[in-house]
Protein backbone atom coordinates (compact mmCIF):
# COMPACT_ATOMS: atom_id res chain seq x y z
CA UNK A 1 0.00 0.00 0.00
CA UNK A 2 1.42 3.37 -1.03
CA UNK A 3 1.53 6.44 1.23
CA UNK A 4 -1.35 8.05 -0.69
CA UNK A 5 -3.45 4.88 -0.26
CA UNK A 6 -2.84 5.05 3.49
CA UNK A 7 -3.91 8.70 3.57
CA UNK A 8 -7.11 7.86 1.69
CA UNK A 9 -7.77 4.94 4.06
CA UNK A 10 -7.36 7.28 7.05
CA UNK A 11 -9.63 9.95 5.56
CA UNK A 12 -12.39 7.47 4.69
CA UNK A 13 -12.33 5.61 8.01
CA UNK A 14 -15.59 6.34 9.93
CA UNK A 15 -13.66 6.19 13.21
CA UNK A 16 -11.11 8.78 12.03
CA UNK A 17 -13.84 10.98 10.58
CA UNK A 18 -15.57 11.11 13.98
CA UNK A 19 -12.29 11.65 15.77
CA UNK A 20 -11.18 14.39 13.34
CA UNK A 21 -14.48 16.28 13.72
CA UNK A 22 -14.22 16.06 17.51
CA UNK A 23 -10.60 17.26 17.41
CA UNK A 24 -11.47 20.29 15.26
CA UNK A 25 -14.40 21.29 17.48
CA UNK A 26 -12.45 20.88 20.72
CA UNK A 27 -9.39 22.62 19.30
CA UNK A 28 -11.52 25.62 18.30
CA UNK A 29 -13.73 25.83 21.42
CA UNK A 30 -11.28 25.21 24.28
CA UNK A 31 -8.99 28.24 23.64
CA UNK A 32 -12.03 30.56 23.37
CA UNK A 33 -12.85 29.91 27.03
CA UNK A 34 -9.16 29.79 27.91
CA UNK A 35 -8.79 33.39 26.71
CA UNK A 36 -11.24 34.56 29.36
CA UNK A 37 -9.65 32.42 32.08
CA UNK A 38 -6.18 33.83 31.33
CA UNK A 39 -7.57 37.36 31.57
CA UNK A 40 -9.09 36.51 34.97
CA UNK A 41 -5.81 34.88 36.14
CA UNK A 42 -7.65 31.58 36.66
CA UNK A 43 -5.65 29.45 34.24
CA UNK A 44 -5.87 26.36 36.45
CA UNK A 45 -9.65 26.51 36.87
CA UNK A 46 -10.12 23.94 34.09
CA UNK A 47 -7.83 21.54 35.93
CA UNK A 48 -9.95 21.81 39.08
CA UNK A 49 -13.21 21.35 37.17
CA UNK A 50 -11.72 18.26 35.52
CA UNK A 51 -11.21 16.68 38.94
CA UNK A 52 -14.85 17.32 39.84
CA UNK A 53 -16.12 16.12 36.45
CA UNK A 54 -14.59 12.68 37.09
CA UNK A 55 -17.14 12.13 39.85
CA UNK A 56 -19.88 13.00 37.33
CA UNK A 57 -18.47 10.47 34.88
CA UNK A 58 -18.54 7.80 37.60
CA UNK A 59 -22.09 8.72 38.64
CA UNK A 60 -23.14 8.42 34.99
CA UNK A 61 -21.56 4.97 34.88
CA UNK A 62 -23.33 4.00 38.12
CA UNK A 63 -26.77 5.16 36.93
CA UNK A 64 -26.24 3.50 33.55
CA UNK A 65 -25.30 0.25 35.27
CA UNK A 66 -28.37 0.33 37.52
CA UNK A 67 -30.62 1.12 34.51
CA UNK A 68 -29.11 -1.74 32.48
CA UNK A 69 -27.99 0.59 29.67
CA UNK A 70 -25.62 -0.71 27.01
CA UNK A 71 -22.91 0.43 27.10
CA UNK A 72 -22.72 1.27 30.81
CA UNK A 73 -20.96 4.54 30.05
CA UNK A 74 -23.83 5.95 27.96
CA UNK A 75 -24.58 8.52 30.68
CA UNK A 76 -20.94 9.39 31.40
CA UNK A 77 -20.96 12.65 29.41
CA UNK A 78 -24.30 13.94 30.82
CA UNK A 79 -23.08 13.09 34.33
CA UNK A 80 -19.82 14.93 33.69
CA UNK A 81 -21.70 18.00 32.40
CA UNK A 82 -23.88 18.20 35.53
CA UNK A 83 -20.99 17.68 37.96
CA UNK A 84 -18.71 20.12 36.12
CA UNK A 85 -21.35 22.88 36.02
CA UNK A 86 -22.12 22.46 39.74
CA UNK A 87 -18.40 22.42 40.54
CA UNK A 88 -17.70 25.54 38.46
CA UNK A 89 -20.49 27.48 40.19
CA UNK A 90 -19.13 26.48 43.61
CA UNK A 91 -15.61 27.53 42.56
CA UNK A 92 -16.91 30.90 41.37
CA UNK A 93 -18.81 31.47 44.63
CA UNK A 94 -15.73 30.59 46.70
CA UNK A 95 -13.59 32.94 44.55
CA UNK A 96 -16.15 35.71 44.95
CA UNK A 97 -15.95 35.55 48.75
CA UNK A 98 -12.17 35.81 48.59
CA UNK A 99 -11.60 34.36 52.06
CA UNK A 100 -8.49 32.44 52.99
CA UNK A 101 -10.64 29.40 53.80
CA UNK A 102 -11.74 29.36 50.17
CA UNK A 103 -8.40 27.84 49.17
CA UNK A 104 -8.97 24.99 51.61
CA UNK A 105 -12.52 24.47 50.33
CA UNK A 106 -11.30 24.24 46.73
CA UNK A 107 -8.61 21.72 47.68
CA UNK A 108 -11.17 19.54 49.46
CA UNK A 109 -13.49 19.70 46.45
CA UNK A 110 -10.76 18.85 43.91
CA UNK A 111 -9.31 15.92 45.84
CA UNK A 112 -12.77 14.67 46.81
CA UNK A 113 -13.83 14.85 43.17
CA UNK A 114 -11.06 12.69 41.79
CA UNK A 115 -11.15 10.24 44.71
CA UNK A 116 -14.94 9.90 44.47
CA UNK A 117 -14.68 9.32 40.73
CA UNK A 118 -12.13 6.53 41.06
CA UNK A 119 -14.19 4.85 43.81
CA UNK A 120 -17.60 5.11 42.11
CA UNK A 121 -16.47 3.98 38.67
CA UNK A 122 -15.08 0.82 40.32
CA UNK A 123 -18.40 0.26 42.12
CA UNK A 124 -20.25 0.74 38.80
CA UNK A 125 -18.26 -2.07 37.19
CA UNK A 126 -15.84 0.07 35.23
CA UNK A 127 -12.28 -0.99 34.60
CA UNK A 128 -8.94 0.77 34.87
CA UNK A 129 -8.95 1.07 31.06
CA UNK A 130 -12.25 3.00 31.22
CA UNK A 131 -10.84 5.25 33.92
CA UNK A 132 -7.63 5.97 32.01
CA UNK A 133 -9.63 6.81 28.86
CA UNK A 134 -11.45 9.60 30.72
CA UNK A 135 -8.39 10.82 32.62
CA UNK A 136 -6.03 11.03 29.62
CA UNK A 137 -8.39 10.96 26.60
CA UNK A 138 -9.18 8.29 24.04
CA UNK A 139 -10.26 10.10 20.91
CA UNK A 140 -9.83 6.97 18.80
CA UNK A 141 -12.80 5.41 20.62
CA UNK A 142 -15.22 8.32 20.14
CA UNK A 143 -18.66 6.83 19.57
CA UNK A 144 -21.47 8.43 17.50
CA UNK A 145 -23.22 9.35 20.78
CA UNK A 146 -20.05 11.02 22.08
CA UNK A 147 -19.78 12.94 18.81
CA UNK A 148 -23.35 14.25 19.11
CA UNK A 149 -22.60 15.52 22.63
CA UNK A 150 -19.32 17.07 21.46
CA UNK A 151 -20.97 18.91 18.54
CA UNK A 152 -23.80 20.25 20.72
CA UNK A 153 -21.59 21.38 23.61
CA UNK A 154 -18.91 22.89 21.35
CA UNK A 155 -21.60 24.86 19.51
CA UNK A 156 -22.83 26.27 22.84
CA UNK A 157 -19.30 27.28 23.86
CA UNK A 158 -18.50 28.93 20.52
CA UNK A 159 -21.81 30.78 20.18
CA UNK A 160 -21.86 32.11 23.76
CA UNK A 161 -18.11 32.72 24.04
CA UNK A 162 -17.78 34.59 20.74
CA UNK A 163 -21.20 36.26 20.87
CA UNK A 164 -20.69 37.70 24.37
CA UNK A 165 -16.94 38.27 24.04
CA UNK A 166 -17.14 42.03 24.60
CA UNK A 167 -19.07 41.79 27.88
CA UNK A 168 -17.14 38.72 29.03
CA UNK A 169 -13.84 40.45 28.28
CA UNK A 170 -14.93 43.49 30.29
CA UNK A 171 -15.74 41.46 33.38
CA UNK A 172 -12.62 39.31 32.97
CA UNK A 173 -10.22 42.25 32.47
CA UNK A 174 -11.47 44.64 35.16
CA UNK A 175 -14.43 43.42 37.22
CA UNK A 176 -14.70 46.61 39.30
CA UNK A 177 -14.83 48.84 36.22
CA UNK A 178 -17.36 46.52 34.56
CA UNK A 179 -19.57 46.72 37.68
CA UNK A 180 -19.30 50.52 37.71
CA UNK A 181 -20.30 50.52 34.03
CA UNK A 182 -23.56 48.77 34.88
CA UNK A 183 -22.76 45.31 33.57
CA UNK A 184 -24.21 42.31 35.47
CA UNK A 185 -20.77 41.17 36.59
CA UNK A 186 -21.93 38.30 38.79
CA UNK A 187 -24.06 36.76 36.02
CA UNK A 188 -21.27 37.21 33.46
CA UNK A 189 -18.72 35.65 35.83
CA UNK A 190 -21.06 32.66 36.20
CA UNK A 191 -21.30 32.44 32.40
CA UNK A 192 -17.51 32.20 32.17
CA UNK A 193 -17.46 29.51 34.88
CA UNK A 194 -20.20 27.45 33.21
CA UNK A 195 -18.51 27.79 29.81
CA UNK A 196 -15.31 26.46 31.38
CA UNK A 197 -17.26 23.49 32.80
CA UNK A 198 -18.86 22.71 29.44
CA UNK A 199 -15.47 22.98 27.71
CA UNK A 200 -13.97 20.48 30.13
CA UNK A 201 -16.64 17.92 29.24
CA UNK A 202 -16.26 18.66 25.52
CA UNK A 203 -12.50 18.08 25.63
CA UNK A 204 -12.78 15.08 27.95
CA UNK A 205 -12.76 12.52 25.12
CA UNK A 206 -9.93 14.24 23.24
CA UNK A 207 -7.23 15.11 25.79
CA UNK A 208 -8.68 13.75 29.04
CA UNK A 209 -9.81 15.40 32.26
CA UNK A 210 -6.27 15.77 33.62
CA UNK A 211 -4.88 17.44 30.48
CA UNK A 212 -7.86 19.53 29.39
CA UNK A 213 -6.53 22.67 31.04
CA UNK A 214 -3.47 22.57 28.76
CA UNK A 215 -5.58 22.74 25.58
CA UNK A 216 -7.48 25.69 27.07
CA UNK A 217 -4.42 27.68 28.13
CA UNK A 218 -1.32 26.82 26.05
CA UNK A 219 -2.78 27.99 22.67
CA UNK A 220 -3.70 31.29 24.36
CA UNK A 221 -0.13 31.64 25.64
CA UNK A 222 1.15 31.12 22.07
CA UNK A 223 -1.27 33.69 20.65
CA UNK A 224 -0.39 36.30 23.28
CA UNK A 225 3.23 36.28 22.11
CA UNK A 226 2.25 37.98 18.84
CA UNK A 227 -1.39 39.14 18.90
CA UNK A 228 -2.00 42.75 20.01
CA UNK A 229 -5.74 42.67 20.66
CA UNK A 230 -8.17 40.46 22.53
CA UNK A 231 -10.07 39.45 19.38
CA UNK A 232 -6.90 38.51 17.50
CA UNK A 233 -5.64 36.56 20.52
CA UNK A 234 -8.87 34.54 20.62
CA UNK A 235 -8.81 33.84 16.86
CA UNK A 236 -5.12 32.91 16.82
CA UNK A 237 -5.50 30.68 19.89
CA UNK A 238 -8.35 28.78 18.24
CA UNK A 239 -6.22 28.35 15.11
CA UNK A 240 -3.34 26.95 17.18
CA UNK A 241 -5.75 24.66 19.07
CA UNK A 242 -7.23 23.22 15.87
CA UNK A 243 -3.78 22.74 14.31
CA UNK A 244 -2.19 20.86 17.22
CA UNK A 245 -5.34 18.75 17.73
CA UNK A 246 -5.49 17.64 14.08
CA UNK A 247 -1.74 17.07 13.76
CA UNK A 248 -1.68 15.17 17.05
CA UNK A 249 -4.56 12.98 15.94
CA UNK A 250 -2.86 12.18 12.61
CA UNK A 251 0.35 11.27 14.47
CA UNK A 252 -1.56 8.83 16.67
CA UNK A 253 -3.00 7.19 13.55
CA UNK A 254 0.45 6.41 12.22
CA UNK A 255 2.05 5.62 15.58
CA UNK A 256 0.89 3.78 18.70
CA UNK A 257 1.01 6.78 21.04
CA UNK A 258 -1.63 8.33 23.35
CA UNK A 259 -3.55 11.12 21.55
CA UNK A 260 -4.18 13.43 24.51
CA UNK A 261 -0.57 13.52 25.63
CA UNK A 262 0.62 13.94 22.02
CA UNK A 263 -1.65 16.96 21.46
CA UNK A 264 -0.51 18.64 24.68
CA UNK A 265 3.19 18.02 23.97
CA UNK A 266 2.72 19.47 20.47
CA UNK A 267 1.07 22.58 21.92
CA UNK A 268 3.92 23.11 24.39
CA UNK A 269 6.48 22.59 21.58
CA UNK A 270 4.70 25.26 19.50
CA UNK A 271 4.87 27.62 22.49
CA UNK A 272 8.60 26.96 22.97
CA UNK A 273 9.39 27.62 19.28
CA UNK A 274 7.17 30.72 19.20
CA UNK A 275 8.80 32.13 22.33
CA UNK A 276 12.27 31.50 20.88
CA UNK A 277 11.41 33.28 17.61
CA UNK A 278 9.65 36.23 19.24
CA UNK A 279 12.77 38.41 19.85
CA UNK A 280 13.72 38.16 16.15
CA UNK A 281 10.19 39.06 15.07
CA UNK A 282 10.13 42.03 17.44
CA UNK A 283 13.50 43.32 16.17
CA UNK A 284 12.22 43.13 12.59
CA UNK A 285 9.04 44.97 13.57
CA UNK A 286 11.05 47.65 15.42
CA UNK A 287 13.31 48.19 12.39
CA UNK A 288 10.33 49.24 10.26
CA UNK A 289 8.99 52.41 11.93
CA UNK A 290 5.43 52.97 10.59
CA UNK A 291 5.60 56.71 11.44
CA UNK A 292 9.18 57.91 10.81
CA UNK A 293 8.09 61.56 10.75
CA UNK A 294 7.01 61.39 14.43
CA UNK A 295 9.44 61.63 17.33
CA UNK A 296 9.73 58.71 19.73
CA UNK A 297 7.90 58.97 23.04
CA UNK A 298 10.87 58.34 25.34
CA UNK A 299 14.63 58.59 24.97
CA UNK A 300 17.19 56.88 27.15
CA UNK A 301 18.81 58.96 29.87
CA UNK A 302 21.96 60.81 28.96
CA UNK A 303 25.34 60.12 30.47
CA UNK A 304 24.53 62.38 33.42
CA UNK A 305 21.73 59.88 34.41
CA UNK A 306 19.03 62.51 34.07
CA UNK A 307 15.85 61.48 32.28
CA UNK A 308 15.36 63.39 29.04
CA UNK A 309 12.12 63.74 27.12
CA UNK A 310 12.06 64.74 23.45
CA UNK A 311 10.13 67.70 22.26
CA UNK A 312 7.45 66.78 19.64
CA UNK A 313 8.79 67.05 16.10
CA UNK A 314 6.76 70.10 14.93
CA UNK A 315 8.11 72.11 17.88
CA UNK A 316 11.51 70.52 18.26
CA UNK A 317 14.06 72.71 19.99
CA UNK A 318 17.42 73.11 18.27
CA UNK A 319 18.98 71.26 21.23
CA UNK A 320 16.62 68.31 20.47
CA UNK A 321 15.70 67.55 24.10
CA UNK A 322 15.01 69.09 27.48
CA UNK A 323 15.45 67.82 31.01
CA UNK A 324 12.56 66.01 32.70
CA UNK A 325 12.28 68.70 35.39
CA UNK A 326 11.79 71.27 32.63
CA UNK A 327 8.90 69.46 30.92
CA UNK A 328 6.23 71.02 33.11
CA UNK A 329 7.38 74.49 32.10
CA UNK A 330 7.19 73.76 28.34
Amino acid sequence: MTFWDQVVAMATSPLMQRAMLAAVLVGAAAPVVGTFLVQRRMALMGDGIGHVALTGVALGWLVGSWAGLVPNGALAVPGAVVAAVVGSVVIELVRERGRTTGDLALALMFYGGIAGGVLLIKVAGGTNANLMAYLFGSISTVSPTDLVWTVALAAVVLVVGVGLRTALYAVSHDEEFARASGLPTRALAMVVAVLAAVTVTVAMRVVGLLLVSALMIVPVAVAQLYARSFGRTMAAASGVGVTVSVVGLVLTYWNDIPPGATIVVLAIAVYAVSAALRPMVRRRAAASDPHPEMADDVLLADSDDECQVPVPAPHRHPNASVRADQVGRQ
